[in-house]
């Protein structure tokens, strides 16, 4: 593994992201997160997962830079609808999934975290989907998981301004289930991940299973939806604008070209 670790301790399953500076989510990094679901899965030691990020952030959102070399609509519909296969399985996963997050998760790493069972965050930590300043729309179903935990009318104020909400608020809104000092937020992951892996396996996978029927029946629906707009959205010139603005680190000028 190139950008993850996985370590045991007992019956939990340790994966740390590694991919310094922001922990940027690349297509190499989905792919290895599925590759190590895969030996969690067949692993009968490991009954619960923790993830979290190495450095200052969980992760600081997609690899932008690659997105430049991807050529068309339908490639990016590709690489959209492959991360959300992945978070998907993650959300669906037989063991539970806790995400313990510090710094930022902004796009993509959002992503990534609502797709986790339970999140855990600093007080202090950046929760955001910032797409829309780059000329983009989130792509790992983002549009679909946001709404479930904050509501419609905070999910698109959050959308639309790009602005991001701290930890602290994350959990008053019920992004999040608690909110730590940074000192304390590993530990405290680590302390749930052990306790919640005293109970049965087939009953964490059948809560888990049952926890499923309450998606909305059109989930699946504008899961797909938001990948074939990814691919959309990324073909316009305001996309391309946003994304060489965030490369030259200065604002964005869109002209809705």
């Amino acid at each position: 593994m190139e950008y993850l670790s996985l370590k045991k301790d007992g019956m939990v399953g340790e994966i740390q992201i590694n991919r310094p500076p922001a922990n940027a989510l690349s297509s190499g990094l989905i792919e290895e997160l599925d590759s190590i679901l895969n030996e969690i899965e067949s692993d009968k030691e490991i009954r619960v997962v923790l993830l979290y990020g190495d450095g200052r952030f969980f992760s600081a959102g997609a690899d932008i830079k690659e997105f430049t070399t991807i050529p068309g609509k339908e490639e990016f519909s590709v690489l959209s609808q492959r991360g959300q296969n992945v978070f998907e399985r993650i959300e669906s996963f037989s063991k539970p999934v806790i995400a313990a997050i510090h710094g930022a998760a902004l796009g993509g790493g959002l992503e990534l975290a609502m797709s986790c069972h339970i999140r855990l965050v600093t007080e202090k930590a950046k929760l955001g989907l910032p797409e829309l300043s780059l000329g983009l729309i989130p792509g790992f179903a983002g549009t679909q998981r946001l709404p479930r935990y904050v509501g419609i009318a905070k999910a698109m104020e959050m959308l639309l301004t790009s602005k991001p909400i701290t930890g602290s608020e994350a959990v008053q809104l019920g992004l999040a289930n608690h909110a730590y000092d940074e000192e304390q937020l590993l530990p405290n992951a680590r302390k749930l991940a052990q306790d919640i892996s005293k109970k049965s396996p087939a009953t964490m996978k059948a809560s888990i299973e049952l926890m499923s029927y309450a998606k909305q029946a059109k989930f699946s629906e504008g899961v797909s939806k938001e990948a074939e707009l990814f691919g959309e959205v990324f073909v316009t010139n305001d996309a391309k604008e946003g994304i060489q603005a965030f490369i030259e680190k200065r604002e964005a000028v869109f002209k809705g070209e």
